[in-house]
């Protein structure tokens, strides 16, 4: 790499004896390397440019043929221009851009947060005066972090550190309080739904069924009456946990028939250029497409020597279909059912909830298929009911 941005010459060499060239060149400490032996009075080697003009000047008296091969390197290269002034001009006009455009913000980069989401994140910085092309040390972060955490409650802290270009924007959210458990209420702990009891574990109130136990739902599994040897009944608030095993049986009937997408024609290709939050087209005519097609872009960041530019270039492929209508057959109809049962049964069980076996079966009925899924879960299943008292 050094070589290439000093410049190096490719050289052919005659004399009547090559050795005291290569002597000769040894003397000056000439550097040259990829010697080739063409004949008894010709070789081939390549010297960088300085020594190259030693060379020649060594050379004066001594009786040696020298021709340039070849010539390449950063010195010729930018040499092909040092009459194109305009092209000069541009070039420095260039380079003072990049110089001037590593103060402003061009890319944003998020870290710590899971429900947030990062368009509320760059909304609320947004509305507080940092966005692309934000100069760099033209904000305060604690007035910017105050701000913020009053817009969105769910941070706890956040930081915006600017690094060249680039701002690295680090938040922490919030804990949730955790909730605090009722004792004064009196109450019971009931089946939500039937089960075979697994596990009960009893921390306030008399315990009323045992693991192996199959209750109803709306039974009492823990109860908040206590009787006591003294002074007789007790109501207090029932709490405990109790996992049982519980089933489902769900159904879903779906036509036999989809309207699917078949590729019809072929692709097409656009570009464009994204500055900031400016789009150029790079492509005639409008962006709206005249036909019903599946349009899918790719973005990539443009870089100059690892540096990010306020330039992304956005790819869109366009895939024209046409709508049709097909039959599907059992194994798809099952297949599709049983994803929409499940993420269906994912909604209504608890969060501790456990799918621990399903099985899926299909009936065509009358143009339609009876998709019905039997799933066993383990699940928490005891919820607080008040005792209801009179005053």
């Amino acid at each position: 790499m050094s070589r290439r941005l000093q410049g190096e010459v490719r050289l052919r060499v005659r004399c009547p004896f090559p050795e005291r060239f290569l002597n000769l060149c040894a003397q000056r400490k000439l550097r040259f390397w990829d010697v080739e032996r063409l004949g008894e009075e010709e070789l081939r080697c390549t010297m960088p440019r300085r020594d190259y003009a030693l060379l020649r000047t060594a050379l004066a008296d001594f009786p040696c043929e020298l021709h340039l091969e070849r010539r390449r390197g950063a010195p010729y290269f930018l040499r092909r221009f040092r009459r194109r002034y305009a092209l000069v001009v541009g070039l420095t006009i260039s380079a003072m851009g990049l110089f001037l455009g590593s103060f402003f913000i061009w890319d944003f980069t998020i870290e710590g947060n899971r429900t947030v989401s990062d368009e509320e994140i760059l909304r609320a910085l947004q509305r507080n005066g940092v966005r692309l092309g934000t100069f760099g040390f033209g904000f305060r972060s604690e007035d910017l972090r105050n701000h913020v955490l009053l817009e969105i409650p769910e941070l706890s802290w956040i930081a915006v550190n600017v690094s060249g270009c680039q701002a690295h924007v680090q938040v922490r959210e919030r804990l949730p309080e955790p909730e605090i458990a009722d004792r004064r209420t009196p109450s019971n702990l009931v089946a939500r739904r039937a089960g075979l009891v697994r596990s009960v574990e009893a921390l306030w109130g008399e315990k009323l069924v045992l693991p192996g136990m199959t209750v109803e739902e709306g039974q009492i599994l823990i109860s908040g009456l206590e009787d006591t040897e003294h002074f007789g009944a007790r109501l207090s608030a029932s709490l405990g946990s109790v996992r049982a095993r519980t089933w489902y049986t769900l159904s879903l009937r779906l036509p036999v028939t989809e309207v699917c997408k078949v590729p019809v024609g072929r692709e097409e290709t656009r570009r464009a250029l994204i500055f900031g939050t400016h789009r150029v087209k790079l492509y005639p005519g409008s962006s709206i497409p005249a036909e019903e097609c599946d349009t899918i872009k790719e973005y990539t960041e443009l870089r100059l020597f690892g540096l990010r530019l306020p330039v992304t270039l956005e790819r869109e492929t366009l895939r024209p279909y046409a709508r049709q209508e097909v039959s599907l057959s059992a194994d798809a109809l099952r297949r599709k059912g049983e994803a929409i049962l499940r993420e269906y049964l994912e909604t209504i069980l608890p969060e501790d909830g456990e799918v621990r076996s399903a099985l899926c079966t299909i009936r065509e009925e009358g143009g339609t298929a009876l998709v019905t899924l039997q799933a066993e879960c383990e699940e928490e299943i005891g919820q607080r009911v008040p005792i209801l008292t009179e005053p």
